[in-house]
């Protein structure tokens, strides 16, 4: 694979090294084209509504290919959040099974939303860590016959510690649990093909890794779980038939686009599209490997150097993300950009993320960078 043709597709990595992938993914000429193309149909046509819904079903298609399944199971949301609640929306949280099962490790928005449906009935169990890994084990104690639903992320935004998403569907389904997958951050760089893995739900967005834009998420619901779930938060675009415009009744989509809500962000539409589309011919297994090959080097280059991991150094138990433990990881990010190094923090970690159209050069430019601010990591 020429990584280095990819590479040229995004020219922020011409004058900047860019490893801040886990907040924003690089943009690249495809997905520039896309909001120009988008720009020109508003010149030129005004507007397009059949074309528009093309769009919004040209990412549900991008989707559906990028996680092995069919776009009927796939529902195009404003982000994460509103995927997540959509499905909220459709549970029953008072018969015997009430708890919901999330962790340590979650994003706020797969954990407040939960907390939030406590007055509904909900019980709320969070599975803790062990360290900077969340060992299968602790799952399987909180997971019981009560449990309605196991809602957790695929990689921690924090640490970049990635659980072992197959075990715990297992562990949920032997339970009669269903399971909500968070795959904001490790999506993309990840080969995970649903068909294979068998969650129920699987929420994301377009803005990291799958190198389309803020403003965009989507939501994979298992196809026989559907019918049986009827969101009460809803809008025109979740209805079987968006153009009848019935104002007598409720009608939702026999498919997962009745977990979608009003009109979408047709813009970001075209841009997801173009982004995974960049994915999709690069080829997930490719991108898994470089990904892979580019973390590895980047812990070595840490231990190398004596820098303090924040996350676990097995390849099986980390995603795309490496975390350096710091004394200010502010400072540090800051003094970095200054370099045009790009970065980011949380939780008192320096993050580092790099993507299939980085190179060992630019994590060679990160460490000799570091070795001036060796002051502020531990």
């Amino acid at each position: 694979m020429n990584w280095e043709l990819f590479r040229e597709r995004f020219p922020v990595l011409e004058r900047r090294t860019y490893l801040n992938n886990c907040s924003y993914g690089a943009l690249s000429t495809d997905v520039k084209s896309a909001f120009e193309t988008y720009i020109n149909d508003r010149l030129y046509k005004g507007t397009d509504w059949n074309y528009w819904v093309a769009r919004n079903n040209g990412a549900r298609d991008a989707v559906a290919a990028l996680l092995g399944t069919s776009s009927d199971q796939i529902a195009i949301t404003a982000s994460a959040s509103a995927g997540i609640n959509s499905i909220i929306s459709a549970l029953d949280f008072k018969g015997d099974r009430h708890k919901v099962v999330i962790s340590d490790f979650e994003f706020p928005a797969n954990a407040q939303v939960w907390y939030a449906q406590e007055s509904r009935g909900a019980e709320v169990v969070r599975v803790g860590s062990a360290g900077s890994y969340i060992p299968t084990e602790h799952f399987e104690d909180a997971i019981d016959e009560e449990t309605l639903i196991v809602a957790v992320t695929q990689v921690c935004f924090r640490n970049g510690a990635r659980l072992d998403i197959p075990a715990i569907v297992e562990l949920a389904h032997a339970k009669g649990a269903m399971v909500l997958v968070d795959g904001y951050q490790g999506l993309g760089t990840i080969d995970f093909n649903v068909s294979e893995v068998q969650p129920d739900f699987v929420v994301g967005g377009m803005v990291k890794y799958l190198l389309g834009t803020a403003g965009i998420g989507f939501l994979y619901a298992r196809r026989d779980l559907i019918e049986n779930l009827v969101p009460t938060v809803t809008g025109w675009f979740a209805q079987s038939d968006i153009f009848a415009m019935d104002i007598t009744q409720y009608s939702p989509a026999p498919d997962a686009r009745r977990f979608e809500m009003g009109t979408p962000p047709v813009i970001c539409c075209y841009a997801a599209e173009a982004g995974i589309k960049i994915l999709l011919e690069a080829g997930l297994p490719a991108i898994e490997q470089r990904v892979a090959e580019l973390t590895s080097a980047i812990i070595r280059e840490a231990k190398t150097a004596g820098y303090t991991l924040a996350l676990p150094e097995a390849s099986e138990y980390r995603g795309p993300m490496v975390t350096l433990k710091t004394h200010d990881e502010h400072a540090l990010v800051s003094w970095l950009d200054k370099q045009d190094i790009v970065t980011s923090s949380r939780s008192g970690n320096l993050r580092i993320a790099a993507h299939f159209y980085n190179s060992h050069a630019d994590i060679e430019r990160l460490f000799a960078a570091l070795k001036r601010k060796e002051h502020l990591l531990l």
